[in-house]
């Protein structure tokens, strides 16, 4: 699918159009991830980016890659020491 969008030239002035493309479609993966409407694989796809490119978006914006609660976080490791023990 293909989405147009009209951006002011003024918005353009240090980067092609290409690489404002690119960096739209990075910033809206970024926040789709954060809000849990992508995965980390899903992003990635939708930004056209690798999982390290993404990771270290993710850092700069401060954004967690971790998408998990503290309840499972808590439970894996129960499950981890009962495997391991």
């Amino acid at each position: 699918m293909q989405l147009t969008l009209d951006i002011p030239d003024q918005y353009l002035q240090n980067h092609t159009a290409i690489q404002t493309a690119q960096q739209i479609k990075l910033y809206a993966a970024l926040l789709m991830f954060q809000s849990g409407q992508l995965s980390r694989g899903a992003a990635c796809e939708f930004a056209g980016v690798d999982i390290y490119d993404f990771f270290t978006a993710c850092k700069q914006h401060q954004i967690s890659v971790i998408n998990a609660s503290e309840d499972s976080i808590e439970a894996d490791v129960l499950r981890f020491q009962q495997r391991y023990n």
